[in-house]
């Protein structure tokens, strides 16, 4: 087999396997904002950062009696730039608080879903690290010609 060949069956197997995955996440998707998307009485707490097409970074911050609304959140890793005093309420309606140092981090392997509020007395941050996947409305179109995916001699190069 040539290797141009080798190339493109492993983007074809690629782009397969992306597009089955996104198809599962966006079935588990809650009729909720995503994080990056959600805020607090109508004022963003979190700012997109860096993105590419299979990734992106943001940081949200939430000073005293600040909160997120509930939403969800992709399998992410997540760092504490600030640490402070959250009370984090998951979607059964558990109600946790959780203290944090700068330097923590954690990480989740399925979506998740919660609300939170800054009970503490300090403004607190965090960088959040996820997969990137495409909404459900981009898979019906193919994603070479969406601009979604390089095409199979650009990922070669």
């Amino acid at each position: 087999m040539k290797a141009s060949d080798q190339s493109h069956l492993k983007y074809t197997c690629c782009l397969f396997s992306l597009m089955l995955m996104s198809s599962a996440v966006a079935q588990q998707l809650p009729d909720l904002p995503h994080a990056f998307s959600a805020g607090w009485k109508g004022e963003k707490t979190c700012e997109l950062l860096y993105e590419l097409p299979t990734v992106r970074v943001g940081k949200c911050t939430f000073p005293p009696g600040v909160g997120h609304e509930k939403h969800y959140h992709y399998p992410h890793f997540g760092y504490v730039l600030e640490g402070g005093t959250m009370q984090i309420t998951n979607d059964q309606g558990l109600v946790e608080v959780r203290r944090t140092t700068t330097g923590d981090n954690w990480n989740t392997s399925e979506i998740t879903l919660h609300e939170a509020m800054n009970i503490g007395d300090t403004t607190t941050s965090y960088l959040i690290v996820e997969p990137k996947y495409p909404e459900p409305k981009q898979l019906e179109s193919d994603p070479l010609e969406s601009g979604q995916l390089e095409s199979p001699g650009a990922l070669s190069e």
